[in-house]
C-alpha cells in the first residue's frame, strides 16, 4: 500500500531543478507585455484619459480603457462569484482600482508606458476603513455562504439563559484585514485564435478560469482552454477569477496578440481579495459547575462596494458546533467600505472566528478558575447540536490527550505571571482547531499504455500541497502497480473536469474518481480479455492488475498481451465521484488541540513563541511527508496571524500603505519554533472510502488564540485584537 507512506513528491525534482513552469513562464512566440494601471483615488468616477504621451512611447501597442476596451458579459457564471471585470465603465469604489492596461512590447516599456498615463477623475465621499462608527452601515449578507446557509441561527433562548447566568463574560475581539502574499503573483498568458482562446493562469480553479472566461467573452466552454501545472501558492487568493485574468484575455483580444500580464507585489494588495476586518461581540454565560449556559457571537465583517459582489467571512458558524450548548445565538453582518472585494484566505471564518471564541473561552475559564482544557472536556460536543446530527467521525479527546500529555499541560501554574525563565516571562495557552471535511464533484481518466506505463488524469491543481503524488500513490494502490510506472497529469482543462482546491478538498475529491476510474479500467481490460479466446476463461470479477498481470486463481494473464492481441497501444476509462449521502446523515468536521508556550522579556516587550504541540484528527493521513508539511505550514500561517499580519490603510486616502514584503510582515525562520505535530489515526470511512479529510487549512485554526491566551498567561494581560505587539503587553 502506498497510501498512508511518506513518498516523496513526484513533482519535486522538476521543482528544485526550475523544470516546473509556472504561468508566466511558458514561452508563447509574438508575446506582447501588459502593466495595469489603477485608481489613486478610494471613490468616485473618471472624466477622462490622458494617453497621447503614452502612446507615443518607443514599442507601445496600445493603452485600453474602458472607452476602448469593449463589452463584457459581465453575469455570474455557474460555478464561482465572477468578479467585477472592471474596463467597462467609470465608476471608482476603491483606490487601487484597475482602470486602465497598458500593451508593449517588453515588460519595462508597458511599466513605463503605464505610468505615464494620466486619469482625471472626480471625487466623491468614501469610507475606507471598517471600525465601530462605521458599524451603523451593517446589513444582513444575501449571499452567505454561497447561499447555502442562513447568516443568522439559533437555538434555545440565549438572552434568557445570559441574563439568568451566574458567571458571564462578555468582549469584543478584533481581526485585521490580511493578505496572503503566495510567492508566485497572479499572472496569466492569454492567446486568441478566431473565437478560442488559451490562457495559462496561476489559479486554484482552472475549471472555474474556464467557465468564467467563457461566460464574460460569450464563447461556449469549449472555447476556453486553460493551462495551470503549478502554482506558487494561493491560500485562497487564487480561487476565483479576479480581474488580471479577464483584462489580459480583453487586452489579447484587443491588439490581436497573446498578452502576458503578471501582476506586480503591490498590485496583489487590490487585485486578488484578501481576509477582511472582523469586529466579533460575544458573550459567554456559564454556571458555576463549569457547564455552558448561553453563547452569543455576532460578527461583523468588511466588504466591499455591493458593485464588486458579495462576500461575508463566516466566522460564526464553527461556534453553532464547537461546544455543548442549549442556548446559542449567532449572527453574520457585512460593513461595506470603499476597499476592493474580500475572499477566502486560509480558513476562512473559522481562524478568525475561533480567535473570538477560544479566546472568550479561556476568558471563562479564568474567571471559572477552571483550568483551560478541563472547561473545554466539560462542554465537549458529542454531536452537532445545531444540525442535530451526530459527526461523522470526531477524535478530538484523544488529541486534547495527546497533546496535552507531550506538552506537560498538568505542569501548568495556572496563575498569570506565575512562570519564569529567569527573567522572561512564559506562557502557556491552548485552544481547539475545527474545520468542515468538504467533498466535491471530480471526474479523473486513467491510461494504460504499450510501454507498461500508466497515467492518471484530472483537471485539477497542485497548490504545491502534493496532489500530483497522491494521485500516484491511489492509482497505484488499485491497479496493484508498481508507483514508479505511474505519472499523474492535472493543471489543464482539456482533462476530466476538476473541482475548485479550496475548502481543503482536493484530495477527498480527486482520489475516489481515481477508484472509480481505476475501477472501469480494469473491467475494460476485463472485457478485451473475455473477447479473445485466448483469455476467455479468466473471471471477470478475479481479474486484477499486478504488475500488468491480469490476475486469476492459477493463472496470470499479461496485460500487456491483452492489449497487443487487441492491436491497442493505449487503453484508458474515466471516473467521477461526488459527495455522498454522508453529508445528509452526519456532520462533517475535523478538529485538532493546539497548545503554544510564548517567552516575553518583559522590559521590552518582545513575543516569541518558543514551542508548539499540536495533535490533529484529519482522517486517514494520505501521505506522511507531504502531509506533515501541510499541518506545519497551518502553523505556521497562524503564528503569522497572532503576531505579525496587518494591511495597513490610510484612512484619508484609502490606500494600502504597507503593500510589500518588506513592510507587510509574514513569519521567517527565525520566528518558527519547534513544533512537534502528531495526528489521530481515525480514517473517516462514512464521508469516503479512504477515509481522507482535509488538511490543508485545519492546523491554521486555534493557533492565534491558544498564542493570546498564552500571553494572557504570562503577563495578565488579554489581547483581543490581533496581531498582538509589544505595547499591548508593556506595563
Amino acid at each position: 500500500m502506498y497510501i498512508g507512506q511518506g513518498i516523496v513528491r513526484q513533482d519535486g525534482r522538476l521543482k528544485v531543478t526550475g523544470g516546473a513552469r509556472y504561468a508566466a513562464e511558458f514561452d508563447v512566440p509574438g508575446c506582447l507585455h501588459a502593466v495595469l494601471v489603477q485608481s489613486t483615488i478610494p471613490a468616485g468616477a473618471i472624466t477622462g484619459y490622458d494617453t497621447a504621451q503614452a502612446e507615443r512611447m518607443p514599442g507601445v501597442v496600445a493603452i485600453i480603457t474602458h472607452q476602448n476596451a469593449g463589452a463584457l458579459n459581465q453575469h455570474k457564471a455557474a460555478q464561482q462569484t465572477v468578479t467585477h471585470p472592471f474596463l467597462q465603465d467609470g465608476r471608482i469604489v476603491y483606490n487601487g482600482q484597475h482602470v486602465a492596461v497598458a500593451v508593449a512590447d517588453t515588460f519595462e516599456r508597458a511599466e513605463a508606458a503605464a505610468s505615464a498615463v494620466r486619469v482625471r477623475y472626480a471625487p466623491s465621499e468614501a469610507v475606507t476603513v471598517m471600525d465601530e462608527s462605521a458599524l451603523s452601515r451593517a446589513y444582513k449578507p444575501k449571499q452567505f455562504q454561497n447561499g447555502e446557509k442562513s447568516p443568522d441561527v439559533s437555538r434555545g433562548d440565549e438572552d434568557a439563559a445570559f441574563a439568568g447566568a451566574p458567571v458571564r463574560v462578555e468582549a469584543t475581539y478584533e481581526t485585521p484585514v490580511e493578505h496572503h502574499n503566495p510567492m508566485e503573483p497572479h499572472a496569466t498568458i492569454a492567446m486568441w485564435r478566431g473565437d478560442t482562446v488559451a490562457v495559462w493562469t496561476s489559479t486554484q480553479g482552472i475549471s472555474g478560469v474556464q467557465e468564467t472566461l467563457a461566460s464574460a467573452f460569450g464563447l461556449p466552454k469549449e472555447s476556453v482552454t486553460v493551462v495551470c501545472p503549478y502554482v506558487g501558492g494561493g491560500f485562497g487568493c487564487k480561487g476565483n477569477t479576479w480581474p488580471p485574468a479577464t483584462i489580459a484575455a480583453l487586452a489579447a483580444r484587443h491588439v490581436g496578440r497573446p498578452v502576458k500580464l503578471v501582476v506586480t507585489r503591490p498590485q496583489m494588495f487590490t487585485s486578488n481579495g484578501y481576509r477582511p476586518k472582523t469586529i466579533q461581540k460575544i458573550r459567554l454565560g456559564a454556571g458555576r459547575d463549569g457547564r455552558l449556559l448561553s453563547i452569543r457571537h455576532d460578527g461583523f465583517s468588511q466588504m466591499s462596494d455591493p458593485m464588486l459582489g458579495e462576500f461575508s467571512e463566516p466566522v460564526g458558524v464553527v461556534t453553532q458546533m464547537a461546544y455543548s450548548c442549549r442556548n446559542v445565538a449567532v449572527t453574520h453582518r457585512v460593513v461595506p467600505v470603499n476597499q476592493g472585494l474580500p475572499t477566502y484566505m486560509r480558513a476562512p471564518g473559522e481562524s478568525s472566528g475561533m480567535f473570538a471564541l477560544e479566546s472568550a473561552m479561556d476568558e471563562m475559564a479564568h474567571a471559572l478558575r477552571m483550568d483551560p482544557l478541563a472547561f473545554r472536556l466539560a462542554n465537549y460536543a458529542e454531536r452537532d447540536e445545531q444540525k442535530d446530527k451526530p459527526f461523522a467521525s470526531k477524535g478530538l479527546r484523544e488529541c486534547y490527550s495527546r497533546a496535552a500529555d507531550r506538552f506537560g499541560w498538568r505542569q501548568r501554574n495556572p496563575t498569570p505571571g506565575s512562570m519564569r525563565d529567569g527573567r522572561i516571562l512564559v506562557g502557556w495557552g491552548m485552544a481547539t482547531s475545527t474545520y468542515p471535511t468538504n467533498r466535491r464533484p471530480c471526474h479523473a481518466r486513467i491510461v494504460v499504455r504499450s510501454d507498461g506505463t500508466v497515467l492518471v488524469q484530472s483537471g485539477v491543481q497542485d497548490l504545491g500541497t502534493g496532489t500530483y503524488t497522491i494521485m500516484a500513490q491511489c492509482a497505484a494502490d488499485r491497479l496493484g502497480v508498481d508507483i514508479a510506472r505511474v505519472s499523474a497529469q492535472l493543471g489543464d482543462s482539456r482533462f476530466p473536469q476538476g473541482p475548485v482546491s479550496g475548502g481543503s478538498a482536493t484530495a477527498a475529491s480527486v482520489l475516489p474518481a481515481i477508484e472509480a476510474a481505476a475501477d472501469a479500467l480494469l473491467a475494460r481490460l476485463a472485457a478485451l480479455a473475455a473477447l479473445d479466446p485466448h483469455f476467455a476463461q479468466v473471471p471477470p470479477a478475479d481479474i486484477r492488475l499486478d504488475g500488468f498481470d491480469l490476475t486469476a486463481p492459477g493463472r496470470r494473464v499479461p496485460v500487456l498481451q491483452v492489449m497487443a492481441r487487441a492491436g491497442l497501444h493505449t487503453v484508458d476509462a474515466e471516473g467521477s465521484s461526488a459527495p455522498g449521502d454522508a453529508y445528509k446523515a452526519h456532520s462533517c468536521h475535523s478538529f485538532g488541540a493546539q497548545f503554544a508556550e510564548i517567552r516575553i522579556d518583559p522590559d521590552f516587550g518582545t513575543i516569541r513563541v518558543s514551542r508548539i504541540v499540536s495533535c490533529f484528527e484529519v482522517g486517514r493521513l494520505l501521505n506522511a511527508r507531504t502531509g506533515r508539511s501541510q499541518l506545519l505550514g497551518g502553523i505556521v500561517f497562524g503564528i503569522g496571524m497572532a503576531l505579525q499580519e496587518e494591511t495597513l490603510v490610510d484612512r484619508a486616502t484609502g490606500r494600502i500603505v504597507n503593500s510589500n514584503i518588506a513592510d507587510y510582515h509574514v513569519p521567517v525562520n527565525a520566528d518558527v519554533p519547534d513544533i512537534e505535530v502528531m495526528t489521530v489515526d481515525a480514517p473517516d470511512l462514512a464521508t469516503g472510502a479512504l477515509g481522507a479529510k482535509g488538511a490543508g487549512e485545519l492546523p491554521m485554526v486555534g493557533v492565534a488564540p491558544a498564542i493570546a491566551n498564552a500571553v494572557f498567561h504570562a503577563t495578565g494581560r488579554r489581547v483581543r485584537k490581533l496581531p498582538i505587539r509589544v505595547e499591548d503587553v508593556l506595563a
